[in-house]
């Protein structure tokens, strides 16, 4: 679909949006040098077998997730690039991997059932076998109701979800008309709490329960996937801390094989479960590391442009759309620069992420260093919580490099090619970057919406009052068999599509660093208003 019909869905006028784009240039030379070498001598694929099939899994702080930040500090080098380096943050805590697992029924019947251990919790040092048993704990009240009654058993702690018929296809790419509906800019309202209230209280529930499951000797506790077809979907359980109980193995279950063991125990048969796990807590470093490198500036070299995306993944595959893809197209951009010996204004500096997937640590700790950070809490009861939990703080403190900052962009929902970009609430970027996709329309990129979207590394600079940003990609079978699971490997990325989005960030990037003015901004978050309420308990207390 056409920029000028996506404008007239709404956001601006085709006259305005002429108008603001006829002064952002683009060097059509150099797209047409970033179009050949991307797509003619890429090696985007090759980059990404080596990340998943060669290290694999990368869990923060796991062996495989320290040798994939040293492996892309060695490429990046290797490729020319400058300062390349790993940089501390945390502490993060405990690494964590696995090298075993399997789960056979016993009784009723000899059956190998497919499940796989969540992040962070313990092994069963060597084969073991208890009763499946049905359990339901939603609070620490529920605590006495199983007391004494769990020693040996293998705990089933979700209630079974029944498989509908398929009726949409896995696999999917964006249609015109939905691109054209993401054109609509919702008007933002009051911030839910909900999201925070509920998982602050999962957490809370979860270390209690680890050591109430310690101390009642339960075998272990099996979860269901939220993906069906022999797809297991998983992340973390136990803790990453030294001082903390880290419970007892909690496993994912594929909700087939999950929902035959409910349907047993319904019918009052007993089931004898055979769990075999081998797992290790990795502390020698407690520290997490992001890979930093950089292509110089001339004679804006102060001021930087910079690209990421997080390289951490689950461990159930290799990490490949989540978020090995995001990694080597970003890795490729700079490649292609550097390949072409180009000289940008603004240095561009590429950053790998850790720690994304437990909350952006990585990022939001990047730009706290960097950039800007927010006070403390003062609050004891916030103080210890975790940080991901607390409620914001004010003012934001910037440091001399927010001001030399220009932008950021992301790449982080799987591998399926750039159909445009979110503009994050930012009106004046609009024109911008529909002037930057205009050599991209016959390969499909040609769509800007004002938009936010969340979830991504990008929100640690948005946070802040800089412009950060996320592309709108294909979304392929990322939501729907690969995220987080086990069919996350490399035979599910698309080759074409990562090609294409090389070349579109690459071009981002190189005119974003050649432009005479830093990106536009949206205004500095600034703090909310007090709700009355709250005022006055403040005020009465």
């Amino acid at each position: 679909m056409s920029i000028s019909k996506r404008v007239a869905g709404g956001l601006v006028c085709v006259l305005a949006a002429s108008a603001g784009s006829a002064g952002e240039s683009i060097d059509w030379e150099v797209v047409n040098q970033i179009r050949d070498e991307g797509f003619n001598r890429s090696q985007v694929m090759e980059t990404l077998r080596e990340l998943t099939d060669g290290i694999g899994p990368r869990l923060t702080a796991s062996p495989q997730g320290q040798e994939a930040s040293e492996w892309t500090r060695q490429q990046l080098e290797a490729w020319g690039l400058e300062n390349a380096h790993l940089e501390g943050w945390g502490p993060f805590g405990r690494g964590w991997s696995f090298s075993r697992t399997a789960v056979h029924m016993t009784a009723p019947h000899q059956v190998p059932l497919m499940a796989l251990p969540k992040a962070w919790t313990p092994g069963t040092k060597k084969a073991k076998t208890g009763q499946a048993m049905k359990v339901t704990i939603e609070s620490e009240e529920d605590f006495e109701n199983y007391r004494g009654k769990l020693k040996g058993k293998i705990l089933f702690t979700a209630e079974p979800r029944e498989i509908e018929p398929a009726d949409e296809a896995d696999f999917t790419r964006r249609s015109d008309e939905s691109l054209h509906e993401m054109a609509d800019f919702p008007i933002p309202g009051e911030r839910s709490s909900e999201w925070r209230a509920g998982a602050l209280k999962r957490w809370k529930l979860r270390k209690k329960l680890n050591e109430f499951l310690v101390e009642e000797k339960a075998l272990a506790t099996v979860d269901l996937s939220s993906r069906d077809g022999g797809t297991i979907r998983l992340g973390g359980a136990g803790s990453r801390e030294t001082d903390e109980s880290v419970g007892v193995p909690a496993l994912a279950m594929s909700p087939e094989h999950y929902n035959w063991i409910m349907r047993l125990l319904d019918d009052e048969k007993e089931v004898e479960l055979e769990v075999d796990v081998r797992a290790k807590f990795h502390d020698d470093d407690l520290m997490a590391y992001n890979t930093v490198a950089e292509i110089p500036g001339s004679d804006l070299a102060d001021e930087v442009v910079m690209l990421g995306a997080h390289l951490d993944s689950w461990h159930a595959g290799t990490g490949s759309n989540d978020n090995g893809a995001g990694c080597v197209v970003m890795m490729e951009a700079v490649r292609i620069l550097k390949a072409l010996g180009l000289e940008p204004r603004r240095t561009i500096r590429i950053a790998l992420w850790t720690g994304e997937e437990q909350g952006l640590f990585g990022s939001r700790n990047y730009v706290k260093q960097h950039f800007a950070m927010r006070p403390e809490p003062e609050d004891p009861e916030q103080q210890e919580l975790p940080r991901w939990a607390r409620e914001d703080t004010w003012p934001i403190e910037t440091k001399p490099d927010h001001e030399k900052f220009s932008v950021y962009f992301n790449l982080d929902n799987g591998s399926g090619k750039i159909r445009g970009v979110y503009a994050q609430s930012n009106a004046a970027a609009r024109p911008v970057f529909e002037r930057w996709l205009e050599p991209f329309h016959d390969i499909g990129a040609d769509t800007v919406v004002t938009r936010n979207t969340g979830g991504t590394d990008h929100l640690a600079f948005d946070a802040v009052g800089l412009p950060g940003f996320q592309f709108i990609q294909d979304p392929l079978d990322y939501g729907t068999r690969t995220h987080h699971s086990n069919l996350d490997v490399y035979d599910h990325a698309v080759e074409d599509d990562l090609k294409q989005a090389s070349v579109v960030v690459a071009s981002f990037v190189y005119h974003a660093a050649m432009r005479d003015d830093l990106f536009p901004r949206k205004p500095m978050p600034r703090k909310p208003p007090e709700k009355p309420e709250k005022k006055a308990a403040d005020e009465a207390h």
